[in-house]
């Protein structure tokens, strides 16, 4: 979970203005969050907004720390609001009908699992089951530390796609971005193993894969040569730059494109949602994506948060999330560093807040869809996130 993929604030006009042909989807995506662990200690980790729980058990509410023994952390938490303590989802009736629920009040296409990471759940593969049960199209964004032990039986579940997270392509680099006590290059090297593993089950039992790396400056253009080398063509490579490091990230990924040889071929832009691509074609023929945030923001809700600026703002509005709280019941969120707006799934369903997200992505459809160029593409869009 990388806040430094939370890229530039870009106005639409010029991404529409450069004479690519762009591609429109509807945002019918629901991220859930179905475990809190991890075994990476990610010192840039937003953790979807909620604390981390092997740290804040039995902690009072206001008094949750974003930082504890664990060595993780969730970077908003200071901030955030958030006043409850994720539980691991279990794939049972309750889970079911909340994603049925929710599908038909937001007419949603694509369940996305996150973390913590998700292939450390016990029943992933159960998961997956229910979310195709439910009609939706199921992928997962993980680390890869546990995939080789879980991806056969989620493909046989139906697992559609899976996005890696690259946070290091040699264990050096890996160790380099984690909290000081786990800075270890050989249990860093383990990770990177189990990551080119999972990797591989995946592309062998013809499940979809991206592998998300960010850039922070051109000094890190080795890194993106390794990692096109090392892996095949049919691994996605999306390149994300860092909010940190602000035009230097841009322009490095630009000159690492150039270098490459790449060529811009189209721009995919998901309505009513802040994520949105650019297709770069390669000499041979090999296709590598450009990821980047559109400033959306949700008209009322977002109209006086005091987050609502260029800077401190820096996801957007990324989509709807759902969580299970300790209790056991089900939160729907808007945003990771506003988890004060979480409602639960019943009051959502028939909020303001529900139908503002709708007309939103209404909205932007029909405004981008008019734009020169152009080419809207149904419902969906299997690799947003």
């Amino acid at each position: 979970m990388n806040r430094m993929s939370a890229v530039a604030a870009l106005d639409s006009t010029p991404m529409l203005a450069d004479g690519l042909p762009v591609q429109v989807h509807h945002d019918r995506t629901l991220r859930v969050k179905i475990i809190d662990a991890c075994g990476m200690t990610c010192t840039f980790c937003h953790n979807e907004g909620t604390p981390v729980v092997a740290d804040n058990l039995g902690t009072s509410r206001g008094k949750m720390t974003e930082r504890g023994h664990s060595g993780r952390v969730s970077i908003y938490l200071a901030t955030n609001g958030a006043t409850f303590l994720p539980a691991t989802i279990a794939p049972d009736d309750a889970f079911a009908s909340a994603l049925v629920r929710l599908r038909e009040a937001l007419s949603l296409e694509e369940l996305h699992l996150t973390g913590g990471e998700p292939s450390l759940h016990p029943r992933l593969a159960e998961i997956v089951t229910a979310g195709a049960s439910a009609g939706l199209r199921v992928c997962m964004t993980s680390n890869g530390e546990n995939g080789a032990r879980v991806m056969v039986d989620c493909a046989r579940a139906g697992l559609y796609r899976v996005n890696f997270s690259i946070f290091g392509t040699t264990a050096t680099e890996l160790a380099q971005v984690q909290e000081a006590r786990f800075a270890d290059v050989q249990r860093a090297e383990k990770k990177i193993r189990a990551l080119r593993e999972s990797v591989r089950l995946t592309l062998a039992h013809g499940v979809g894969a991206s592998a998300n790396i960010v850039v922070p400056n051109y000094d890190h253009a080795t890194r993106v040569r390794r990692l096109m080398d090392e892996y095949a063509p049919e691994l996605s490579v999306r390149l994300l730059n860092s909010l940190d490091d602000g035009i230097e990230s841009i322009e490095a990924i630009e000159r690492i494109l150039a270098d490459l040889g790449a060529v811009p071929t189209g721009h995919h832009v998901t309505a009513g949602a802040s994520g949105w691509r650019t297709s770069y074609q390669m000499p041979g023929g090999r296709v590598v994506w450009f990821k980047q945030i559109r400033p959306v923001r949700l008209p009322q809700t977002c109209a006086g948060c005091r987050f609502n600026n260029g800077t401190d703002c820096q996801e957007g509005y990324y989509g709807v999330r759902l969580y299970r709280d300790r209790s056991g019941g089900f939160q729907v969120g808007v945003c990771i560093q506003r988890m004060d707006l979480c409602l639960p799934v019943e009051e959502f369903i028939g909020s303001d807040l529900c139908r503002e997200i709708i007309a939103l992505r209404d909205t932007d459809y029909v405004q981008l869809s008019s734009a020169s160029r152009i080419n809207p593409k149904g419902n969906h869009d299997a690799d947003r996130v």
